[in-house]
């Protein structure tokens, strides 16, 4: 069992000789400093949410009304964090969920998230939207649980094919994003004038793909040719029950449905044959006006399918108080992203490993040995 408490005495141990680390250890400081490094459009596409962003806020201020109850005059010296997920043994309750601009942040972005997980074998979910081929990122990731996340084409042939090749690339699952029907209304990138696929970038799975080579009429299509061809396939605003069960028919890899919040909608999915459910307003980015997405679980989790759950986890706390609630991993986004375009692979696990001592030194101060010590509490 891994001792991530430890990671704070390596830092006090340098500090003695006048040594300190450079990446930050909140999650303000890695956004200032990200911001500061990055171009400002794509700051903006990985700050930005929905609207005037309410949704994207409450997600984070709502999750921080909940809080632990503690016990004491217990043996606190050893915490176990390790749990499990659709049958992988995993060290801690964490998953990387999928960013489509990772290789635009830092270079070869989407292989370093990769080898951070590989590193700390913690589990993620990789983008259909990335810099490299799905079948790299399989690779670089080593024995880490990986799961790659599926945005349904308009083209179902298209769609298939990349469902087959996660298959064969040997993914452990397949999720797939359902509230991306259409791209939300994003005003920062919108006075920007910025997505980043539209001119080519960050569509390596579809141009490692022959069918979306052949719906683009031309071999080696040009960056802003192959964003146009993107934009009239990218999500399918038709998709379904039925489009699920079609994938399904086609892998056998377990399936995540991402984006699902509703309790009918998450009985459907146990009904359906499901595998489980990430519980997820995608952040805040998609969709202003919803309720904080840490209001859905309990009903999502009543459907009785392992859930994972992500919109606002910021730290170490944070990822204890969704497990807490029931969530059985928590996924983080931004602040891994931060950590990767200040330092690549270094900077993705010095986040990790700092959101995972935080949690275990919490435990401990809280005399709580397990996850299933945890008792959370809405103030």
């Amino acid at each position: 069992m891994a001792d991530y408490g430890s990671f704070q005495d390596g830092i006090y141990a340098e500090g003695l000789l006048a040594k300190h680390r450079h990446f930050p250890y909140t999650f303000r400081d890695l956004e200032a400093r990200a911001q500061q490094v990055l171009d400002h459009s794509l700051f903006d596409y990985v700050r930005g949410g929905a609207g005037d962003e309410t949704t994207q806020d409450a997600n984070v201020t709502e999750l921080r009304r909940y809080g632990f109850v503690p016990r004491m005059l217990r043996d606190r010296s050893v915490r176990d964090l390790s749990t499990t997920f659709l049958g992988a043994e995993l060290d801690a309750p964490l998953i990387l969920c999928p960013v489509g601009v990772n290789g635009l942040v830092h270079e070869n972005g989407d292989l370093e998230v990769a080898r951070a997980a590989a590193e700390l074998n913690v589990a993620a979910m990789y983008s259909t939207l990335s810099e490299a081929p799905l079948e790299e990122i399989a690779d670089a990731r080593g024995d880490s649980f990986a799961a790659f996340q599926l945005y349904p084409t308009k083209d179902d042939q298209l769609t298939d094919n990349l469902v087959r090749r996660a298959d064969k690339a040997g993914f452990d699952a397949l999720t797939i994003t359902l509230d991306t029907g259409s791209l939300g209304w994003r005003p920062r990138d919108l006075r920007n004038g910025y997505i980043p696929f539209l001119r080519g970038r960050c569509l390596a799975n579809y141009l490692t793909d022959p069918r979306f080579i052949e719906l683009c009429g031309v071999d080696n299509p040009p960056p802003l040719h192959a964003g146009i061809v993107w934009s009239s396939l990218f999500s399918k605003p038709t998709f379904s029950w039925d489009d699920v069960a079609r994938i399904r028919r086609i892998t056998d890899l377990p399936i995540i449905l991402k984006g699902i919040c509703h309790a009918e909608d998450a009985r459907k999915a146990a009904t359906e044959g499901v595998d489980a459910i990430a519980c997820s307003n995608h952040g805040g980015r998609q969709a202003n006006g919803g309720l904080p997405a840490v209001s859905h679980l309990e009903g999502v989790l009543d459907a009785g399918l392992p859930v994972t759950f992500d919109s606002g986890v910021r730290d170490g706390v944070d990822v204890l108080r969704v497990v807490g609630l029931g969530a059985t991993l928590a996924g983080i986004g931004r602040p891994y992203v931060y950590g990767l375009t200040l330092g690549g692979a270094a900077g993705v696990e010095h986040v990790l490993r700092s959101m995972l001592a935080e949690a275990d030194l919490t435990m401990a101060a809280d005399c709580l040995t397990t996850l299933a010590d945890l008792h959370v509490v809405k103030r």
